[in-house]
């Protein structure tokens, strides 16, 4: 733990940057004390294509929330998303090992690192390994097989990994700036610790993070993750449809969404009207309906997409719980009407919440991420880590170096 037991979390987005600092008080939630913004540089759909840009970007921001907290970081848990992202279901099994049967902690460290053991390519690396349920003895739905008796173990895990290089790029750019990496955790993973209850992981829900270059995916039931992915397309894609529709400048296009952007076109009336002007550009008037209609059209090509998804896990329609949903997207108006009308399900809007402190800055999807990142590390049992970050980082840098002339 840093001094003064503080944690610092740098979500890192395609179109922003977010870091969050927080403080570890005994017997009291965890407190925001410092947050910052800023844009993101050399990153495209969650991924860092300019290492040189995204260092400065990183920089940048981190100089920022150092100067508001006073204190150097020296290291930091960090999000990681974009479309390289996948999961898969994997199966481990071993043999108890005392003499009197009784399940320990080494057993269930065992057999996590049994199903960890699953065939990837090289380019690949593992991110969490996620226990759903342990089986013993054949008896199934096991949360916690310690201390009971039995001669085989078994585990159903989640698997969640992603491409080296974009892991190897992203680490390179935050270390470049004497950070240390503490963490990686995939971002809408990360935003579900901050908005989700564990009634609704219970039931079960979609956790959908609509970020600028890329949509992330995880579905929760019985307490457990059941699937996660990533779609590689986002608000961004919006910002260009409004672009073209309109033959406005990209900036411009940008503001435009932001300040009329509507969701859903039921939600507009026929005839308001929009001046161009107000955005720096010609007098030219455009109907607010038709900008809602190039927003709608291409949120419900993410859905449909999104709708696919579901389908492939046989949870179409069959979330109690229904979606909740974190990201910069989240916060276009109409967005939740639009969700349950495509998706038939339950929606709301998730904001973080089980923090103190300035609370008020945080009070937005956007930072779901940013200060689930902090919970994630706060856990105090986190069996889904599937070896010790140094151990992990070490592999990573080993790749880099392979790399080098």
């Amino acid at each position: 733990m840093p001094k003064g037991n503080y944690l610092f979390a740098l979500d890192i987005g395609s179109c922003n940057i977010r870091s969050v600092a927080g403080e570890i008080l005994s017997n009291l939630p965890l407190q925001i004390i410092a947050t910052h913004v800023s844009d993101a540089q050399g990153i495209r759909r969650g991924q860092i294509f300019d290492i040189e840009d995204a260092a400065n970007s990183i920089r940048e921001n981190i100089e920022e929330i150092e100067k508001k907290i006073g204190e150097k970081i020296p290291e930091l848990i960090c999000s990681i998303g974009g479309s390289h992202i996948q999961s898969t279901t994997s199966r481990g099994v071993v043999a108890v090992s005392r003499a009197d049967g009784e399940v320990s902690q080494e057993d269930v460290d065992r057999v996590i690192k049994a199903a960890e053991a699953i065939s990837l390519p090289k380019n690949k690396e593992i991110l969490h390994v996620l226990p759903r349920k342990f089986i013993l003895d054949k008896e199934e739905g096991i949360k916690d097989p310690r201390g009971m008796h039995g001669v085989r173990l078994e585990v159903e895990a989640e698997i969640i990994f992603g491409f080296t290089p974009y892991i190897s790029n992203l680490v390179k750019a935050i270390e470049e700036n004497g950070i240390t990496v503490r963490d990686l955790v995939f971002s809408t993973l990360a935003g579900s610790e901050a908005v989700l209850s564990k009634r609704q992981k219970e039931l079960g829900c979609l956790v959908l993070n609509l970020g600028g270059g890329s949509t992330g995916l995880c579905v929760f039931e019985d307490g457990d993750l059941l699937s996660a992915s990533t779609l590689p397309i986002g608000a961004s894609h919006i910002t260009n449809d409004v672009a073209i529709a309109f033959q406005l400048p990209i900036d411009s296009a940008e503001k435009l969404k932001l300040k009329y952007g509507f969701a859903n076109v039921n939600g507009v009336q026929k005839q308001e009207e929009i001046n161009l002007k107000e955005l720096g550009g010609e007098e030219k008037f455009i109907l607010r309906r038709k900008l809602a209609d190039v927003i709608e059209a291409r949120n419900i090509e993410i859905l449909e997409l999104v709708n696919k998804e579901l389908k492939k896990i046989g949870r179409e329609r069959l979330l109690p719980a229904g979606v909740v949903v974190i990201g910069g997207g989240a916060k276009m108006p109409g967005i939740e009407d639009l969700i349950k009308r495509e998706l038939h399900l339950p929606c709301q809007i998730g904001f973080p919440k089980d923090v103190e402190g300035i609370v008020d800055k945080i009070d937005d999807p956007s930072f779901a991420t940013a200060v689930g990142l902090l919970l994630w590390e706060l856990k105090e049992e986190k069996p889904h880590k599937k070896m010790k970050v140094g151990e992990t980082f070490s592999r990573i840098r080993k790749w880099i170096e392979g790399l080098l002339p």
